[in-house]
């Protein structure tokens, strides 16, 4: 990669940086907090080139936070001010969820298909490209949501997500306080509990899905995101509902080929 560029995956918790470091930053900070946070992942000398992944809403086009949930301290303000970034420095910002599906598509040289990309962690996104154009709103967003779909008088994030599996786990057992990682880990170890629970996310994921990749005719379904780690405890009931697509992990790395991709017609 080139040395005067540096690329940041932000999430709510932690900021990841293509040297391999990791800056903690709490996205329901102050604003001090964000700024030093974000000033830490940007250090660095000769860097003249910086691409961000980072969730919306965002205005990508002029590097503005937009989000109420998350780093509320800092809504409308200037990425390139609070990090303390000169102006002689190129910023390029893209969705997170975005930035990982054009990873995987150059990656994976999947150019000339239609890919659908869904991301299970704290949350679910979704994002889709066809013949390797992504499809965005108008703000940069993905062009579609899923995670707010109507589901069991909730939303189907409610279902599909880190959250989600806590849940269900505790209802299947009593049992509180198990990560999304642990009960993932009970289930390869048999326990049928875990194993069901695993199960019916995939269906429940199958299900919300099995529309959505026919109408935009999908020919390959990746899954990104923490809960990706356990794909094999759902894709049998995933792919119950997708007929004969392709499924598979998102690659790792994806974000930051995603992001590097940006400055490549430079």
């Amino acid at each position: 990669m080139d040395t005067r560029m540096t690329l940041l995956d932000i999430g709510g918790t932690f900021i990841k940086v293509s040297d391999g470091s990791q800056i903690p930053i709490r996205s329901d900070g102050s604003r001090e907090e964000i700024a030093a946070a974000l000033r830490k992942a940007v250090s660095g000398d000769g860097v003249s080139k910086i691409g961000i992944a980072i969730p919306g809403p965002f205005d990508y086009k002029e590097g503005i936070f937009r989000m109420e949930h998350k780093f509320a301290a800092v809504k409308g303000e200037s990425f390139r001010a609070l990090a303390g970034v000169p102006d002689n420095v190129e910023l390029k910002f893209i969705h997170d969820v975005n930035a990982l599906l054009l990873g995987s598509i150059c990656t994976l040289g999947l150019q000339d298909k239609n890919v659908a990309l869904a991301t299970i962690g704290t949350g679910l996104g979704f994002s889709y490209s066809i013949k390797g154009e992504i499809q965005m709103s108008e703000t940069g967003s993905p062009a579609r949501s899923l995670w707010n779909l109507p589901y069991e008088g909730g939303i189907l994030e409610d279902k599909v997500s880190a959250r989600g599996i806590r849940a269900a786990y505790e209802e299947k057992t009593g049992e509180k306080n198990q990560s999304a990682y642990s009960i993932a880990m009970r289930a390869y170890a048999g326990e049928t509990a875990a194993i069901e629970v695993y199960d019916n996310l995939g269906d429940t994921l199958g299900k919300a899905l099995a529309g959505v990749l026919e109408e935009i005719g999908a020919d390959i379904l990746l899954v990104g995101g923490q809960i990706s780690k356990s794909l094999s405890l759902m894709r049998s009931p995933l792919k119950n509902h997708l007929d004969r697509l392709r499924v598979e992990r998102a690659p790792e790395g994806a974000v930051f080929k995603g992001l590097s991709s940006l400055f490549e017609n430079d």
